[in-house]
């Protein structure tokens, strides 16, 4: 089981998400070093012939040569997390708990027999009920959710978004979520999420675990 990443070092973080992301993508092993050692070359080159000294390709060179790889990585990373939770019943929630400040998830608050389930994000956007569940099955779902969540929810919007077959990609659903229109100041976003989980928990079952990135960007400590 994966360690909380809230409890490791930053050191610690990175090699987790390494380890993950070779198991997932054995790729990696000569994809970052080529790509680093590559841009690094293209710089050397590019200062020897338009300065001609190769050296003062090193000033630039070095940096971008490390940024590169640590995009790349990122890059990589994020598509092997994804990758090894993908199908697994709460997987959706996996990936809206990795959300950055400012978002508050409650998996869970609808779910069926066969696994079916609605998930609730609160944010500047309002609600938004994620439905985890193909298009067919998740849209009665989600009439039941927002029935029940415009009881406590005021004048706060509610946005509905499917996750599954029909809907949008495992991979593409925190940027989904974060895209809706901001409309709530944070101090009523706290007093929605207060009144929403004091009236609407979910209920407690098990998410895929493991080191998914933070606001679809490589795993920081908050």
């Amino acid at each position: 089981m994966a360690k909380n990443p809230e409890k490791m070092g930053r050191i610690a973080q990175i090699r987790q998400t390494f380890s993950m992301t070779r198991k997932q993508d054995p790729s990696i092993l000569w994809m970052l070093p080529l790509a680093s050692v590559g841009t690094l070359v293209v710089f050397l080159v590019a200062a020897a012939l338009l300065l001609g000294a190769w050296q003062y390709g090193l000033l630039l060179g070095i940096p971008t040569a490390l940024l590169v790889g640590l995009y790349l990585f990122g890059n990589r990373a994020e598509k092997a997390a994804y990758g090894a939770i993908a199908g697994q019943p709460g997987a959706a929630a996996a990936a809206l708990n990795s959300l950055r400040k400012g978002w508050f998830t409650t998996p869970f608050v609808e779910v069926t027999r066969n696994q079916d389930a609605v998930h609730r994000v609160i944010g500047r956007p309002g609600i938004v009920l994620v439905a985890e569940a193909p298009a067919s099955r998740a849209k009665p779902l989600l009439a039941t959710a927002r029935a029940r969540t415009a009881r406590f929810a005021g004048d706060a919007p509610i946005h509905e978004v499917i996750c599954g077959e029909g809907g949008v990609k495992l991979t593409k659903l925190n940027r989904t979520v974060m895209k809706l229109p901001r409309v709530l100041r944070p101090a009523e976003v706290t007093e929605l999420r207060r009144k929403m989980d004091a009236v609407q928990k979910g209920p407690s079952l098990p998410i895929p675990r493991g080191p998914m990135p933070k606001g679809m960007r490589m795993p920081r400590p908050k």
